[in-house]
């Protein structure tokens, strides 16, 4: 698998923010998506993250977070979705890309497992996240493509 350093440069987003457990995701980004279409903001023009606080693997299904988010530079008012703000900051990051369904995605578990132990680099203060790059209803589950972002600092 390829892997990238780049520097993923401040964004800000719009957020739906998800606790708990991971079969109820879908749920968290339909508010997302209800948000997008109310305030008129395109899939065009508009990068899609899902920034993983926790593995669902190994956290509790009540303890899981998951932020759903969508590039958005102006502020926002109190929603009925309740999205709010918030910023992805500036990281150096490692960057492999996830080809096919988002139900498992190979580029993460490559990245914590194979990767980084032999990196010279360790994680960073701010959690992996996901730029789905391709979103939509129209997007086939065979189809789909995620960079995962792993924010990254030299080893000591």
């Amino acid at each position: 698998m390829n892997v990238e350093i780049v520097d993923f440069p401040r964004t800000k987003v719009a957020v739906a923010e998800h606790h708990g457990p991971p079969e109820k995701e879908y749920e968290t980004s339909l508010k997302l998506i209800a948000w997008r279409r109310a305030n008129g903001v395109p899939v065009e023009g508009h990068q899609t993250y899902g920034i993983h606080y926790t593995d669902p693997l190994s956290t509790a299904p009540a303890d899981h977070r998951v932020d759903f988010c969508v590039s958005y530079e102006r502020g926002i008012e109190a929603n009925p979705q309740n999205v709010v703000s918030k910023v992805i900051p500036a990281n150096r990051c490692a960057v492999a890309r996830h080809l096919g369904s988002r139900a498992h995605n190979s580029a993460a578990v490559y990245l914590f497992r194979d990767w980084l132990p032999t990196s010279g680099f360790t994680t960073a203060d701010f959690p992996v996240f996901f730029h789905y790059v391709n979103v939509g209803p129209g997007v086939r589950e065979e189809d789909m493509i995620t960079d995962v972002y792993l924010p990254i600092r030299e080893s000591q």
